[in-house]
């Protein structure tokens, strides 16, 4: 079906989400008529640059973002003080730059694309001059937090502090000011509707991913049998903190101390760990890793994990499978697994349910050759994909 292409896009993001994702999608579809974002260094292939979108029309705001974030540094804000604050920045300095074209907006009908907690301001400019308005849902909301403060509060944990009653206030009137919303699972979707935003909204739509030339040609195999010498390796890759799932993963490892599986955690902790689980022959701690050395973990594992309970979607799924690795995932983020195909889908977020997983697996290594041969990046994922959608809003 042909579509028509008689309206363009304005695509607003702070910082380098998806690797500019949705820009680069319109792009791809000869509808992003500018990119508005707060900083773009072209002379850096670091995250704030995508060559894709170096024919495309960028509007960055470099001097001001780094004036802010020195006088915030200056200032002495952080945490959630900080997060708002700068969301309201970004808001103020695109509707800045709007207004400076106004006479060229005018010339076709025109959909405005924002994130959440950094729309507000752009969608009310945007409503004011008839555009439609189009809010990229980023998680599930205030169900999210509510998720974690209990996790926490079980964890007798007091690191967490929750996001202030402005944040959800303003996040409300984005969604009001919102023609549609995307979300980008069903999980977020239940998430909104059970905060009462119309489901007439709603649609989702998921994150996509391009697969490395490195990953496209990598050949995965399997020992025989996992041994001492050759354990299992069970992979996560992320934040390590309470809503992930870690702590249920990592009481799940105390099953396996005198098995032949090894616990691969890379990335940043953000929860207390115990010594036994700190010093453990099994358990391996490798940091915080660069991008750029992140593909080995997704060489060498045997299996991804990803406990969490609750995920708008969690691109790390797709990036294991790109490398044609199995994944064990919860299903509270989004549809990437496919039970018993390319993975494992937890009946529910325990250790119990961790080690019943990885109980069947160990002896059972054909059974992962199998769902890593199933185990790719699924056209639904393709940034194609993901075009033809917003395309269709």
């Amino acid at each position: 079906m042909e579509l028509r292409n008689d309206r363009t896009w304005l695509s607003c993001q702070l910082g380098a989400r998806e690797h500019y994702a949705v820009p680069r999608a319109l792009h791809l579809r000869g509808l992003l008529r500018e990119f508005h974002t707060d900083i773009w260094l072209q002379h850096k292939r670091g995250r704030r640059f995508h060559p894709a979108l170096a024919q495309a029309r960028v509007s960055a705001a470099n001097a001001a973002a780094f004036t802010f974030a020195m006088k915030s540094q200056a200032g002495g804000l952080n945490g959630w003080e900080l997060t708002v604050r700068r969301n309201e920045w970004f808001q103020r300095n695109v509707v800045a730059r709007l207004r400076r074209r106004e006479r060229e907006a005018a010339r076709k009908p025109t959909t405005v694309f924002a994130y959440s907690y950094a729309a507000a301001e752009i969608f009310d400019h945007a409503r004011e001059r008839g555009w439609r308005t189009v809010l990229g849902q980023i998680d599930p909301g205030p169900a999210d937090d509510r998720i974690v403060a209990q996790l926490h509060q079980r964890a007798n944990c007091n690191a967490w502090q929750p996001a202030p009653a402005e944040y959800w206030q303003k996040w409300r009137s984005e969604c009001e000011l919102a023609d549609e919303i995307v979300v980008n699972s069903n999980w977020s979707r239940e998430a909104l509707i059970s905060e009462g935003i119309p489901e007439t909204k709603i649609r989702v739509i998921p994150l996509a991913f391009e697969t490395s030339n490195d990953a496209q040609t990598f050949q995965r195999h399997y020992p025989p049998a996992f041994t001492a010498a050759r354990p299992l390796r069970v992979l996560f890759l992320g934040q390590i903190n309470l809503r992930k799932g870690a702590g249920e993963l990592l009481d799940a490892a105390r099953f396996f101390a005198n098995e032949p599986l090894e616990f691969w955690f890379v990335g940043p902790r953000q929860m207390d760990i115990t010594a036994d689980l700190r010093n453990a022959r099994h358990v391996k701690w490798f940091g915080a890793v660069p991008r750029t050395k992140v593909s080995r973990f997704y060489r060498e594992a045997d299996v991804f994990i990803l406990p969490t309970f609750s995920d708008g979607f969690a691109l790390t799924q797709l990036e294991a499978q790109s490398w044609k690795l199995p994944v064990i995932a919860s299903r509270f983020c989004g549809e990437v697994v496919r039970h018993d195909q390319n993975g494992v889908l937890l009946d529910e977020v325990s250790a119990e349910a961790i080690a019943k997983v990885l109980n069947e697996l160990l002896p059972a290594p054909q059974r992962l050759a199998a769902m890593s041969r199933h185990s790719y990046v699924r056209e639904e994922f393709s940034l194609q994909a993901l075009a033809s959608s917003l395309s269709q809003l």
